[in-house]
């Protein structure tokens, strides 16, 4: 790491419900709604306390430039993450949802493109503990230094 790189942390509170699926090929999705039914297969986590325009002012502007972005769920100390990066067209402005794409595709919800996974990906011990409607801590993370990043993450998680 030279003394360049930057990283920049905000947490997001949130609880899983019965319905979660997490069946969905190309996004997850975190939202501040508080009910879920079973063809919402993106939706990872429900009544979060924070939406993407809700996030830290200085890492929404990092993730504008770019930036390599992580996000890390965690429950119960079981965890998963997915990375992938901002990029200048992003809004970041929905006042509801936080989502991570596979894909190039841009809207107001957006975190971050190019995800290296989607909902079907993550692990399925900690989709069992979200369905049991369990309390989530996500960890959303950007950095200039995308090899960092997952150490930086991980130390986080472990602290």
């Amino acid at each position: 790491m030279s003394s360049h790189d930057e990283i920049y942390v905000d947490k997001v509170y949130a609880r899983g419900h019965r319905n979660i699926r997490a069946t969905h090929r190309t996004t997850f999705e975190i939202t501040k709604e508080d009910s879920l039914t079973p063809r919402g297969d993106c939706i990872i986590a429900i009544s979060a306390n924070k939406s993407i325009r809700d996030l830290d002012s200085e890492l929404r502007d990092r993730i504008k430039r770019g930036w390599a972005v992580a996000i890390a769920i965690v429950v119960n100390n079981i965890w998963d993450m997915a990375i992938g990066y901002g990029d200048p067209g992003l809004e970041l402005s929905d006042p509801v949802k936080i989502i991570a794409r596979r894909s190039t595709y841009i809207a107001p919800n957006t975190i971050m493109l190019r995800s290296n996974k989607a909902a079907v990906d993550l692990r399925r011990d900690l989709i069992d503990l979200l369905k049991k409607g369990e309390e989530a801590t996500i960890y959303i993370a950007v950095s200039n230094n995308p090899s960092f990043l997952k150490d930086k993450i991980l130390g986080i998680i472990n602290s």
